[in-house]
């Protein structure tokens, strides 16, 4: 009988007064124009803008008018990982999904990318903490190829561990521990129902802690605000609150407001306000190039600004959702995972995404735009403009050094962990 290999990635953010927690396991295909000034790292970086949309948009479509919350880092470093024992079909479906025209970038260069991103979340920094990383249990009698071990060492910087999965009890118990261990005890029991067939399992972790540049202040905390869910129904959540210069800007082509709030560091917040009625046109126009515009395109100014306190938890399993976006092959009998082991079959058998976010005062802790379309409104009303995210938004975590998401959100309801 095959065995089977069973895939969790996962990955944890935590941000300040926000804490996310996220496994990781993902595809999904866009198209990709690169230039001959283009570094191995910033194709890398750019993909994982557009992979995290694409994944985003499966998400909604997957769990529509519930909260969404995953890390694509996360995610794509997983897949990007589990390629490198690809072979085939299996390999082209991966890295095809990531995003990567196989036909302009060359497989080296595509884990070269990574192999800098890994390094760079790994570099210390007294503002704020980031830590990234992957652990691979395997079966104690399964032959790993030393190639396929040597470069997930090499280019992941992955820990690899002997593993007797004849107890599945015992061996989902050793996974979990150093899961709540690498996450610092936000995620727990992240594998549940090891079986006899088990022969790997791929772990990958995000954490992110950091603090606002501009904190709120506890005491102006309102501890009971209205938000609006869904078009009628409304609940009561504490609404954070503070008068303060933060870079904004009204997207007139998305009809959105957005909001940037920094934290100590080099991570950067995204709170996006769509207009009543306008969240689907926002979600089907995301891109990388969206991103960078407001990026650009923000201006700083003096907002009065309310945001829900909350705590929200999201789970997938992405081998029902994959597929759908491409990578097929790596989940059914046709897998060829032969970089891996030649004497086994392998196939991954569950692909796990947990995420868990927590933002509240103090920061967080988890887990060619056309300027002319893009409005601040300096004289309009007051001298400060009010935005208040009291209905559904959006929330996207990134790095101004590596620009590349960390985390991507929709609030639908912050009264739902």
């Amino acid at each position: 009988m095959a065995s089977s290999l069973y895939g969790v990635l996962f990955a944890v953010c935590l941000c300040a007064p926000i804490y996310c927690v996220t496994p990781a396991n993902a595809p999904s295909g866009y198209t990709h124009c690169s230039s001959a000034k283009s570094t191995p790292a910033s194709q890398v970086y750019s993909l994982n803008t557009d992979f995290a949309y694409h994944l985003y948009r499966r998400l909604v479509l997957e769990t529509p008018s519930q909260n969404i919350f995953f890390s694509p880092m996360s995610v794509s470093t997983s897949l990007a990982m589990l390629s490198l024992g690809a072979h085939s079909v299996t390999k082209t479906q991966i890295l095809q999904g990531l995003g990567f025209n196989l036909t302009h970038t060359l497989e080296s260069a595509i884990h070269q990318g990574f192999q800098r991103l890994v390094h760079s979340l790994t570099v210390p920094s007294k503002n704020l903490i980031l830590k990234m990383g992957s652990a691979l249990f395997v079966k104690k009698e399964l032959q790993l190829q030393a190639n396929f071990l040597h470069n997930v060492k090499r280019l992941y910087e992955a820990e690899v561990f002997s593993t007797d999965f004849s107890n599945p009890s015992i061996a989902q118990a050793r996974i979990n521990s150093h899961v709540e261990k690498k996450t610092q005890g936000k995620v727990v029991d992240i594998i549940q129902g090891l079986d006899l067939l088990t022969a790997m399992v791929l772990v990958n972790h995000i954490f992110f802690k950091a603090k606002w540049e501009k904190p709120f202040y506890p005491a102006y905390t309102r501890k009971s605000f209205p938000f609006l869910v869904g078009n009628q129904a409304t609940v009561h959540v504490p609404m954070m609150h503070q008068k303060e210069q933060f870079a904004f800007g009204v997207d007139a082509e998305l009809n959105c407001f957005v909001l940037q709030m920094d934290y100590r560091g080099d991570a950067v917040a995204f709170f996006v306000l769509p207009g009543k009625g306008k969240m689907r046109q926002l979600e089907q126009t995301l891109s990388a190039r969206t991103l960078r515009k407001w990026s650009h395109s923000l201006q700083k100014r003096w907002i009065e600004v309310f945001i829900p306190k909350f705590s929200i938890s999201a789970s997938y399993n992405l081998e029902t959702i994959l597929p759908k976006m491409g990578i097929q092959s790596a989940f059914d009998k046709n897998a060829d995972f032969s970089g891996i082991t030649k004497k086994d079959s392998l196939q991954v058998s569950k692909a796990t995404h947990k995420a868990v976010l927590d933002v509240s005062e103090g920061g967080t802790e988890a887990a060619a735009a056309t300027a002319t379309k893009f409005i601040v409104r300096a004289k309009d009303g007051p001298s400060y403009f009010t935005v208040s995210f009291n209905r559904t938004f959006l929330m996207i975590i990134t790095n101004k050094a590596i620009d590349s998401i960390f985390f991507l959100g929709k609030v639908e309801n912050p009264t739902k962990p």
